[in-house]
């Protein structure tokens, strides 16, 4: 699928009433269990009204196509993985590295598995709809919490801190999405934390100098 620009993807408008606010919540949901059961091909705005109980008109009032939605879904999950991280980074500012990595890796694990059927769903999602944007999006802001809690651990200082951070992020996502999409088995995704955790702080570590 050629990629499609944010602009092409805007939803119509944005629910602010509490029952509009319900009702997307509820075609959201509609959105991930049809994704989950059926996957990304046969997914279609009818289908998507009939589970989350309420007219196509409506469904149409917000999102004017399935990719529209389908974009809609995939940015709420992005933006919470990225509130996520920001608020994990700003508490462990001035924190040895250690604490950094710990507060980091289980910020960003913990919003991925807090609906792991959520997340394996929508990296579907942000392959059919080559979701550069999006995507890229949450990269930065990721990568600008973590640059600014860098540069405050205590003591040390790195020559790049924008590569480290960039590199610290990919550590990150890589391993973790590998193991969400490839359907690892429980005993693994109970260990993800602590692996992550192992890498990071060894990569932090052989990175830093010591501040004179």
């Amino acid at each position: 699928m050629a990629t499609r620009s944010s602009t092409a993807l805007k939803p119509r408008k944005q629910p602010h009433q509490a029952r509009s606010l319900v009702t997307v919540e509820a075609v959201f949901e509609a959105t991930i269990q049809i994704l989950l059961s059926d996957g990304c091909e046969r997914i279609t705005t009818t289908r998507v009204a009939d589970r989350a109980g309420v007219s196509v008109g409506t469904l149409y009032q917000y999102y004017p196509n399935k990719q529209a939605l389908l974009y809609a879904v995939l940015q709420r999950h992005l933006s919470r993985v990225g509130d996520t991280v920001e608020t994990a980074a700003r508490s462990v500012h001035h924190a040895p590295l250690a604490a950094m990595v710990a507060a980091i890796v289980d910020a960003f694990v913990r919003a991925k598995l807090q609906r792991l059927d959520e997340a394996r769903a929508l990296y579907c999602v942000a392959n059919q709809l080559e979701a550069i944007e999006p995507v890229e999006g949450l990269r930065l802001r990721n990568c600008a919490a973590i640059s600014a809690m860098l540069a405050t651990a205590p003591g040390v200082r790195f020559d790049d801190l924008a590569l480290t951070s960039y590199t610290f992020c990919a550590a990150l996502v890589g391993p973790t999405r590998a193991i969400l999409t490839g359907g690892a088995p429980p005993k693994m995704l109970c260990e993800l934390p602590a692996q992550l955790e192992s890498l990071c702080v060894g990569y932090l570590e052989h990175e830093s100098k010591r501040k004179v």
